[in-house]
């Protein structure tokens, strides 16, 4: 009689503590649950965060001629910006003839290895104003053709405020003159800027629509 009254009592207490011990499993897994949410919310408020500083302190290129530069990969606005400039050329189909000219002066390593410049980027079309004649003759001139393409060439990052009203030494040793406000520029009073503020590895670049010619 007594072992059954102990069986009755200790299956009793078992019963009375069982929803303790789960009710505080539950709240314990619950506050670990409502940690671990806070967690992952502060972290994805943290990168939230950093991306929108990110965000604002990126460049934003202007100019019409901005349209047709890809959306992704090598070519795109943040392709380029991870490349030197004269590699990053490469990748801008726009910007194809300049690249040729650049080999042939045998100035990619000048360009890319230089730090702090803003070059002035004739798109094709700029090269193509010019007689076929001419190009292909100034193309065969290894000593014209360098000076030329050094002449579109700063040695100092300008951002457009700089461009409002200029003059700038050129790596070819004479200067260039910008004018304009807002997202529309010249330089030398005869090329306009298409598309400003382009970012690269170790340069501003300023795609324009016209080859600019030294005076000398």
């Amino acid at each position: 009689m007594q072992t059954r009254v102990r069986r009755v009592a200790v299956a009793v207490a078992a019963a009375a503590v069982l929803p303790l011990a789960l009710t505080a499993c539950s709240d314990s897994d619950s506050k670990d649950k409502a940690g671990a949410g806070s967690s992952s919310a502060a972290s994805k408020g943290s990168d939230t965060a950093s991306s929108a500083g990110d965000t604002g302190t990126m460049s934003k290129p202007f100019g019409p001629a901005c349209a047709s530069v890809p959306k992704d990969g090598a070519g795109s606005f943040d392709g380029m910006a991870q490349d030197p400039v004269a590699t990053a050329a490469s990748h801008n189909p726009a910007l194809s003839t300049l690249v040729t000219a650049v080999k042939k002066a045998g100035l990619v390593d000048t360009l890319n290895n230089a730090q702090g410049i803003t070059v002035f980027a004739p798109t094709n079309d700029a090269f193509a104003k010019i007689p076929k004649a001419d190009l292909d003759k100034v193309l065969n001139d290894k000593e014209q053709l360098t000076k030329i393409l050094t002449y579109h060439v700063v040695g100092q990052k300008l951002a457009p405020k700089d461009l409002e009203s200029g003059s700038f030494d050129t790596l070819e040793k004479s200067k260039v003159t910008t004018s304009g406000s807002g997202e529309s520029y010249k330089v030398n009073d005869s090329a306009d800027v298409v598309c400003g503020d382009v970012r690269t590895a170790n340069a501003n670049v300023y795609i324009i629509d016209t080859v600019l010619m030294p005076k000398s």
